[in-house]
């Protein structure tokens, strides 16, 4: 399974979003820092749930980290635009 796969399937699991999109940005990034050949390193996602409602921007990242768990350490680059 891709990184990207895991990614959209834990955030889908942890929050059952109305909108998710995982895009993977690496091949935008080659040649600077984090970058590795084949991509899966720098990843933009969009994601809209119910489950973020009353949550300040610092605890709706933190709660998609801990959706993310083990998969963080492995990526250079996560860039969030979380909401409801």
């Amino acid at each position: 399974m891709s990184i990207t796969e895991e990614i959209q399937n834990r955030l889908q699991t942890a929050f059952d979003p109305h909108e998710l999109d995982v895009v993977d940005d690496s091949e935008s990034h080659r040649g600077h820092a984090g970058f590795q050949e084949g991509g899966e390193s720098h990843f933009n996602v969009r994601i809209r749930a119910s489950a973020f409602e009353g949550q300040s921007r610092v605890a709706r990242h933190r709660a998609v980290h801990k959706a993310l768990g083990d998969i963080v350490p492995r990526i250079h680059a996560l860039a969030l635009d979380i909401g409801v």
